[in-house]
This record gives C-alpha cells, sequence and structure tokens, in this order.
C-alpha cells in the first residue's frame, strides 16, 4: 500500500481529530503522554538545525503547531511551513497562531515545494489496522517527500523496535533503527545520525545532506 494510500490517510485523520476532541491543544491532543515527552523529542529534531537561526521548515504532521511553539524565540529568522491531513487539527493550528507572520498550516499529506529543513514527529507511530509491510512502505515514500523538500536535511522519530516486548501494542508500529539508518545512508545521504539514548522507547534519525 503506497504511502498515499487514501485508506491510511483517512485513517490517519481520524484517529487524530478525535484525539484532538477528546483532550483539545494538548500533548495527549497528538497522542503523546506527556507535555516533558513532547518537549524532549522536539530538542532531538532541533539538534537538525542547531546553529542555524535563519531557516525555512516544513513540519509533516503538525498537529496544532507545538513544534512552532517549541522553535519560537530560539530562532529568530525561522520560517515555518506546516502540514497536516486532519483538518480540524489544521483549524486549531491556524487559530493558535494566527499571529505568527511568519507561519502558514496546510491541509495535506506532502509539503509543497523547498525548504531548507523538514521534520515528522510521531506521524509513523499509530498504524491501527494495518499491517507491517504497508507500513513500512508508507514510511518510507514519506522518507522519500521529506528528502525531495528539504535542502539541507531532514528529521524523524519512530518507536524503537527494542522497546520491551511486554509493552508493545499491536495498534502502533515498531520500527528497527539499524535498518532505517542503513536506508538513509543508502538513500539519501552519507550524514546521518542516529539518537536513541534519550530515555524514550523511541529513536530519532537526523539526515544532513551538507556539513
Amino acid at each position: 500500500m503506497a504511502a498515499k494510500s487514501p485508506e491510511i490517510l483517512a485513517d490517519v485523520a481520524r484517529y487524530y481529530a478525535d484525539r484532538l476532541a477528546c483532550h483539545g491543544q494538548t500533548p495527549q491532543g497528538v497522542d503523546w503522554n506527556s507535555a516533558d515527552s513532547q518537549q524532549l523529542r522536539f530538542r532531538q529534531l532541533a539538534k537538525l538545525f542547531a546553529g542555524d537561526d535563519n531557516f525555512s521548515l516544513h513540519d509533516l504532521g503538525c498537529g496544532y503547531g507545538a513544534l512552532l511553539d517549541y522553535l519560537e524565540g530560539m530562532t529568530p529568522g525561522l520560517r515555518y511551513q506546516g502540514y497536516d491531513i486532519a483538518e480540524d487539527m489544521i483549524h486549531a493550528a491556524r487559530d493558535r497562531h494566527r499571529d505568527f507572520a511568519h507561519a502558514d498550516f496546510h491541509l495535506g499529506s506532502a509539503p509543497a515545494g523547498l525548504a531548507d529543513y523538514s521534520v515528522a514527529s510521531g506521524i509513523f507511530n499509530v498504524r491501527l489496522r494495518h499491517g507491517d509491510d504497508a507500513w513500512r512502505d508508507y514510511l518510507l515514500e514519506t522518507l522519500q517527500l521529506l528528502h525531495d523538500s528539504s535542502r539541507k536535511g531532514f528529521a524523524f522519530n519512530c518507536l524503537s523496535g527494542y522497546a520491551d516486548r511486554e509493552k508493545m501494542r499491536a495498534d502502533l508500529y515498531y520500527a528497527d533503527p539499524c535498518s532505517l539508518f542503513d536506508y538513509c545512508k543508502r538513500h539519501f545521504s552519507p550524514h546521518v545520525a542516529l539518537l536513541h539514548d534519550y530515555g524514550l522507547y523511541e529513536f530519532t534519525l537526523l539526515v544532513r545532506k551538507t556539513l
């Protein structure tokens, strides 16, 4: 099943719209356990553009725009474009950031045009009823989108296949970090960093096109 499968995208959009309706504009509203873990994930993704305070960014699966809130103030030259497939998320993000002149939010599953960097946080976790093979196809094709829409690099996170077996859920996707590291090295760039040491059952991959 391809990344553009209407079935996968429709299922995911419904899931996150329900989370937002239940929990509002909170970490739980985008299926994170806590604000602390959400901030910890953002710190890993932000290592992609550390030292660069004037850049454009695609945020794929932006939710209500929490990453923009995190980056605001520390990246004065940020030009931000958020994308989400849940219409209610986009409405919430636009309302929340209506005074942010440097930010726009779009309903869709793929970035438009090029940005310096692209990131995706949490969009590969909740596979619902879809099998491993279909979900991995979706993941890899989405990585290609991130690569194609980024000048300097991209970053993403996944739940880890090294998580405790007794804590794994059937509706979540646990990726092999070594396999994805190898895939990114072979297909996108020789400059890849695997972060798997920040205390959560997940990992982050940073793919830099330039050093």
